[in-house]
């Protein structure tokens, strides 16, 4: 793994990404939603290695590429101990932390947590919200339907202002408007030309309106109309405002985007993500990311 990082490194490669599941089930029900199978592509023996303590032992042996999640499954996971490892994270590599994070799809994954696979939609919602009040270095005051945290402070903080770059994983509606309101970017698991510029249409028509509603609340103290803003205009300000450039400015390329990457997964490797499946490695890859 680390000899991969460091080649990549070497070669110029802006980062290197994990994939995450905790558990492969010998046989599952849950349909696995990006191939037609109905199955992921990996088997029970697949070595999926934990994310952060794997890109913990990369950034101790490299010292520019970026470190990513691609992607942690969010809601599963204990959200004080998620805020509390990737802050440390960011902090020790000196800020080289990129987050992408998904819903999942595997129920049997979630019940060998320990978590309940309903409202995971909600759950991941809200844990994002919690972890950013952490992650401030702030007194965190949050009380919800899933957690009830108060009085206290986490450091180290994220070395990233006001925390590491929060790609979401998905193709759903929901997840697309996700990316716009809590995101600065889109992990896309597709390899498909035409669902990415289809989705990256929808991202632009999605940002597109998100900045009008903020204009008509902006006017609101003007007199013309009024609108109570939502979680992603809380604590960030201008970044909240960032997250919303979203959509390739050059020829509609799907590998960019302004203000947050694609990254693709998937067999064309040109673009995107090459993962090395095996036992020495387990799933680790890099991927290759266009500049701003």
């Amino acid at each position: 793994m680390v000899e991969v990082a460091q080649h990549a490194e070497a070669a110029g490669i802006e980062s290197v990404w994990t994939f995450e599941h905790v558990v492969v089930p010998a046989d599952y029900e849950s349909k696995y939603p990006y191939d037609r199978s109905g199955k992921m592509p990996a088997t029970p023996e697949t070595c999926f290695f934990d994310p952060l303590i794997s890109l913990s032992h990369v950034a101790a042996a490299t010292k520019t590429i970026r470190l990513g999640t691609g992607v942690n499954i969010f809601p599963q996971t204990n959200p004080m101990l998620f805020a509390k490892q990737t802050a440390s994270l960011d902090a020790l590599s000196g800020g080289r932390l990129t987050l992408g994070l998904g819903i999942g799809w595997l129920a049997e994954e979630y019940q060998a947590m320990g978590t309940p696979f309903e409202r995971r939609g909600a759950r991941f919602d809200d844990y994002l919200e919690a972890v950013k009040k952490v992650w401030s270095g702030e007194v965190v005051e949050h009380e919800s339907e899933f957690l009830s945290w108060h009085g206290f402070k986490s450091y180290p903080t994220p070395a990233q202002k006001p925390h590491p770059p929060i790609l979401i994983g998905g193709t759903t509606t929901k997840t697309l408007q996700r990316v716009v309101n809590a995101a600065d970017g889109w992990y896309a698991p597709s390899d498909s030309q035409q669902e990415l510029t289809e989705k990256i249409a929808q991202l632009k028509e999605m940002s597109a309106q998100a900045r009008h509603h903020d204009e008509l609340a902006d006017r609101g103290a003007s007199g013309c109309t009024t609108r109570t803003r939502g979680p992603r205009n809380q604590a960030r300000g201008r970044d909240a405002r960032r997250n919303r450039r979203i959509g390739p400015d050059e020829g509609d390329r799907p590998d960019r985007l302004p203000g947050g990457i694609v990254g693709l997964t998937g067999p064309r490797q040109g673009q995107a993500l090459q993962a090395s499946p095996s036992a020495s490695h387990g799933m680790f890859g890099s991927i290759v990311q266009s500049p701003p």
